[in-house]
């Protein structure tokens, strides 16, 4: 293994500390006759924990060595890679450099360790090689990442010969991409400095648009805008204001998962983050994806200044605003910063330019071509979302007069008309009557 891993070129990064190479270390001395029994069983070991970390950290199955093999290629970012992302396969010389790996690759997935299983007295390669996982919630592991790697997995294992397998990861990198921005589908900002900036969110909501009863013409103007961004027409920021509870981050998270297969990324940014915000800008801003920078809650007190490092990165600087990142951001205030009468009529003189200020406060919301209002229902409405909602649990067999007078009674005193004052009701309702 040590001579086969030798012989990478575009892939020599993946790491001296990783598994493969760790392994690859082992086997080199095992050959070589360069160990003491126990010592070398420990390495052994210790190197399947790790393993089996990775396997349980995204939910890998059956052929474990093969999962962790194909987990390597589908993330390992390289210029090479970067470029399939883009293209899939394409001429040009690197393509002998990759063949050489892939050939390299086929010959990992075949690789056989009975020799050293059979010398040592363990198990453990051929368990690894069959393994099967404990039945979990898909809450427990990465799901985005898992599913397309025991896919990469799987294709690799029917292929017949290295041709075969570069066009099986080409076609895979130009269908999904590459790296933790191919598989996954939000991030967040890493607090560590040391670390890298940007870290997946392994498990997010599976909210469809369909599930937010009402708000139709809301949500599609939501959908035209980010048709337009995917297909690489002109967009617009959006920020989506109005009543709290009414499906306004919902709406975004739903936006996400209706799109993700068609090339969406979101990245979520508090505002204490904001200083970061060029530096995320310029680590996707060549990358094959669209990503929303999505804000929730987004609002700042007259103290406040990061609003200012926002307004910085929508208009720009001498390098221009990337086409693929537009700024997706929830309000329960239209104008984002808070403006007090004294702004307007503050005859005190301590201020020269009162217009000046007032405006100051107005800009940051006009960076946002797309305002969309979410407000609170009427009662009417109300009723509509509790019987809608109601109908999605079966459990619920009640009358549908007994039904709304429970919902006004809860709106009374879990304040007031709102989707997600109904939504709290009818979970309150369900989970009572599965008690019972």
């Amino acid at each position: 293994m040590y001579s086969l891993i030798s012989k990478l070129i575009i892939y020599r990064n993946i790491g001296s500390d990783s598994i493969l190479f760790r392994l690859a270390d082992i086997c080199r001395r095992f050959k070589a006759g360069e160990y003491a029994r126990e010592e070398l069983t420990s390495e052994i070991l210790e190197q399947i924990n790790r393993l089996l970390e990775v396997s349980t950290r995204y939910g890998f199955n059956k052929n474990l060595w093969h999962n962790y093999l194909a987990y390597l290629l589908a993330m390992t970012v390289t210029p090479f890679t970067l470029v399939s992302e883009k293209v899939g396969a394409n001429d040009g010389s690197v393509n002998e450099f990759a063949k050489n790996d892939f050939a390299v690759f086929k010959q990992l997935f075949d690789y056989d360790f009975s020799a050293m299983e059979k010398e040592l007295g363990i198990r453990c390669f051929s368990i690894i090689e069959n393994y099967r996982a404990v039945v979990k919630s898909s809450q427990i592991f990465n799901r985005n990442v898992s599913e397309k790697v025991q896919e990469l997995s799987e294709s690799i294992e029917r292929t017949a010969d290295p041709e075969e397998l570069y066009r099986v990861v080409t076609d895979f990198y130009r269908r999904y991409g590459v790296g933790k921005f191919g598989l996954n589908k939000a991030f967040r900002v890493n607090e560590d400095p040391e670390g890298e900036l940007l870290l997946p969110i392994t498990n997010t909501s599976d909210v469809r648009l369909e599930d937010l009863v009402g708000y139709e013409i809301q949500k599609q103007r939501l959908v035209e805008n980010t048709e337009a961004f995917l297909k690489g027409r002109a967009a617009n920021n959006v920020l989506l204001y109005g009543d709290a509870g009414t499906g306004k981050s919902t709406s975004i998270k739903a936006i996400l998962n209706r799109y993700y297969a068609d090339g969406l990324r979101m990245i979520e940014v508090y505002k204490h983050q904001f200083k970061d915000l060029s530096r995320i800008v310029t680590e996707i801003r060549n990358r094959n994806y669209r990503f929303i920078i999505y804000m929730d809650d987004l609002s700042f007190e007259e103290f406040e200044t990061e609003y200012k490092y926002l307004k910085a990165v929508i208009e720009g600087g001498v390098e221009p605003y990337p086409e693929n990142v537009l700024i997706y951001a929830t309000s329960n205030r239209r104008h984002l910063i808070r403006e007090t009468w004294k702004d307007r009529y503050d005859e005190s003189k301590e201020d020269m330019h009162r217009n000046d200020t007032v405006q100051e406060k107005l800009s940051l919301a006009n960076r946002f071509g797309c305002q969309i209002g979410y407000f609170a229902p009427t009662p009417k409405e109300y009723e509509t979302i509790v019987k809608e909602l109601a109908r999605r649990y079966p459990q619920i067999q009640i009358d549908e007069e007994e039904l709304l007078i429970q919902a006004k009674a809860w709106e009374i005193r879990h304040g007031g008309f709102s989707g997600r004052t109904a939504q709290q009701f009818i979970n309150y309702l369900a989970g009572t009557l599965c008690a019972e």
